[in-house]
């Protein structure tokens, strides 16, 4: 499974620590960091940044986004950018923006998992990777009511074998007790961007590491030595 850091993380001197010679995730919003990205990472991926502005009651500049992607997806270590989605919107107003897609397999479509089993279904059919996104009344990653819904969307998106029918990257998912139990071929996350700054949870213990940068060493290393799982198995009790 690839873990994809999340940008912006501190200095670049901390991000390289976090993302060097590993994966990260560039947000449309916050390309800051793009420069160290292409240089030192294996690969990355973008995020179109429409959950953040959701958040802000903002909108994104969809055709602005799109020539950027068109630039940056030369880079041999590109993967992949996150198709535009609406994050309240319909299955209707969701499926539009994919048609306006215009870059092809450069970009990966979002399901959100308030949204159909049906049109989940049809995603997998017809793309390389999709997106699952926690919305809803699943917007809060890891709790009972969102591990009863995943069961479902394994469920569907796994063939009998339990192996996906498509790769699935799981938006905001890159915590172990997460990604460890379930087929992903990737997943994200801010952690490492969002605590590696926080001075005062790392005061405390004799052996506090004495950087950022050591500090962005130990939480990529506490995340990545966990991989997802290979196969879903059916019925398998998740908390």
């Amino acid at each position: 499974m690839i873990h994809y850091h999340g940008l912006p993380i501190g200095s670049c001197t901390v991000a390289e620590k976090a993302v060097g010679t590993g994966h990260a995730f560039v947000s449309f919003l916050s390309k800051g960091q793009l420069g160290l990205v292409v240089h030192v990472c294996q690969s990355f991926a973008v995020d179109n940044g429409a959950f953040s502005m959701w958040k802000r009651g903002a909108t994104v500049d969809w055709l602005e986004y799109y020539e950027w992607v068109a630039e940056i997806s030369r880079y041999p270590n590109f993967d992949f950018a996150v198709i535009p989605d609406k994050i309240d919107g319909t299955e209707e107003e969701n499926d539009a923006l994919i048609t306006e897609w215009p870059l092809g397999n450069k970009g990966s479509p979002v399901w959100h998992m308030h949204e159909s089993i049906t049109r989940l279904e049809k995603l997998c059919k017809n793309w390389r990777t999709v997106c699952l996104g926690s919305s809803g009344v699943y917007s809060e990653v890891g709790t009972p009511q969102w591990w009863e819904r995943m069961s479902e969307i394994m469920d569907s998106c796994c063939d009998s074998e339990g192996y996906p029918k498509a790769k699935l990257h799981g938006l905001r998912m890159l915590n172990p007790k997460i990604f460890s139990k379930l087929p992903l071929s990737s997943a994200d996350s801010t952690s490492i961007g969002r605590n590696v700054g926080m001075d005062d949870k790392w005061k405390k213990g004799r052996y506090s590491p004495p950087t950022k940068e050591a500090r962005a060493a130990i939480m990529r290393e506490r995340i990545e030595i966990y991989q997802g799982g290979l196969t879903w198995e059916r019925g398998k009790e998740l908390l």
